[in-house]
């Protein structure tokens, strides 16, 4: 449910709701606070020209397998590891370049994706155990989201890691520990856990009221409605969340008028108004009672089939300086260690263009995190190699099979976030098919 309303009528309503209103425990700081701010790049970000080798030989492979869509090696920006510098980011990240070489706070995860177990090329071209419907957007995105690679999913792992960690850091809890800034996204939603959503932009809750008498008297008649028995268990779930949702967004919008005006810049992007919003809502965490959240932002425009450098170019410069500015928040907010960002996209985009500059859908790619907790200046996995048919590739295009999975990935952070390697495996349900369940990276 996405709520909407201006601050004076949050303001005004907030006397009328005891129950989520604002006590005096919530000025009380929270300990021991952690939050995960996840980025989906929908579409399938081309991860093969935002991390490039730079190599002698890996450049080469790159150059001529990528053919027009190949960036030039002068233009690539080097990622420097101790003495080495094998890989580089896309030109226009200039911002992320300095936070891996230099604040050592950002790492990346190379060929990740959904994997029910290893996989070899042959175990691939024999159909062994797969994920379903690889390529596809919707399913992809779906299981990227639930780390549930078959059948519906109907619940986020997100969500999951929420109901996990609830009684133990959000005990006292006045709002939902999951919003999402965009959307209602599978990635929110748990077994338990009902995330809250809102937009950039705008104030949470309810939108129409103001102070004025006649108004409140409608919001009161509307609440009224809510909670009518109407003797339907499916009216009456449906209104129970309604009531829910409008006093969780008055909750909210309380809060945030005593948000701190943060001096860091942000762009005027989507993604960058959400990851500002992200920050304003971190900065009322106390007054919201919660010692762990996490947000869902995105950004779409990665399904880059024509044209994509241009395309790219304004892509991976928003992805850069919208991580950067997040960053600097969160240092102005004294939380940089307690705060990790990092990428999801359903899949990578093939290594060989195709007929109109463009690229089709892949599979293993590339993943950002970002964080001061996060072991940076790293890259951890495996990098494919950059061959056509080569090893690496379920084809002939360039598309990559995963050499680190999903859960891997998801549950590196899920135990950094406050889940016991005991309960890991109930949240992602493929990780016992890996050897490694830590990635080490946070």
């Amino acid at each position: 449910m996405r709520l909407t309303c201006c601050s004076a009528a949050g303001a005004a309503l907030v006397g009328g709701l005891s129950k989520f209103g604002l006590v005096s425990a919530m000025a009380q700081a929270t300990t021991d606070y952690k939050a995960l701010v996840c980025i989906f790049l929908f579409g399938g970000n081309d991860a093969n020209n935002m991390v490039i080798p730079i190599d002698a030989a890996g450049y080469s492979s790159y150059q001529k397998a990528r053919a027009n869509l190949a960036l030039p090696q002068s233009q690539v920006l080097p990622l420097q590891i101790g003495s080495q510098a094998n890989f580089g980011l896309h030109p226009n990240m200039p911002e992320l370049q300095s936070l891996f070489n230099n604040q050592k706070n950002l790492a990346i995860l190379a060929n990740v994706g959904t994997l029910v177990q290893p996989t070899t090329q042959a175990q691939y071209q024999q159909y062994t155990n797969l994920p379903v419907n690889l390529y596809s957007h919707s399913d992809q995105q779906d299981q990227w989201q639930s780390a549930q690679l078959s059948g519906a999913q109907t619940v986020g792992w997100a969500g999951k890691v929420a109901d996990n960690i609830q009684g133990t850091y959000n005990g006292s809890a006045q709002f939902p520990p999951v919003l999402s800034i965009n959307g209602n996204a599978i990635f929110c939603t748990g077994d338990t856990t009902r995330p809250f959503t809102m937009t950039p932009y705008s104030t949470p809750g309810l939108a129409g009221f103001d102070s004025s008498a006649a108004s409140q008297a409608r919001f009161q008649a509307t609440q009224q409605l809510l909670t009518f028995d109407s003797g339907l268990s499916l009216v009456q779930s449906a209104n129970t969340i309604a009531g829910d949702a409008v006093q969780y967004g008055v909750t909210l919008a309380s809060a945030l008028q005593s948000v701190p005006t943060l001096s860091t810049q942000f762009s005027n992007s989507y993604l960058s108004q959400q990851l500002r919003q992200v920050a304003q809502v971190i900065a009322v965490r106390s007054a919201l009672g919660l010692g762990r959240q996490i947000f869902f932002c995105s950004n779409g425009g990665f399904d880059t089939h024509s044209d994509e450098l241009p395309q790219h170019v304004k892509l991976m410069s928003d992805l850069s300086q919208s991580i950067n500015s997040f960053y600097q928040a969160t240092q102005e907010l004294g939380v940089a260690n307690n705060v990790t960002t990092f990428t999801l996209s359903e899949f990578n985009r093939t290594l060989q263009p195709g007929s109109n500059a463009g690229t089709d859908h892949a599979w293993g790619s590339h993943q950002l995190i970002q964080g001061g907790a996060v072991k940076g200046n790293s890259v951890y996995g495996t990098f494919p190699t950059l061959a056509l048919g080569g090893p690496d590739d379920a084809g002939n295009n360039g598309r990559w099979i995963p050499t680190t999975a999903l859960d891997q990935y998801a549950a590196t952070l899920a135990a950094w976030f406050g889940v016991s390697s005991a309960n890991l495996p109930t949240i992602f349900p493929n990780l016992a098919n890996f050897t490694t369940s830590n990635l080490g990276f946070v």
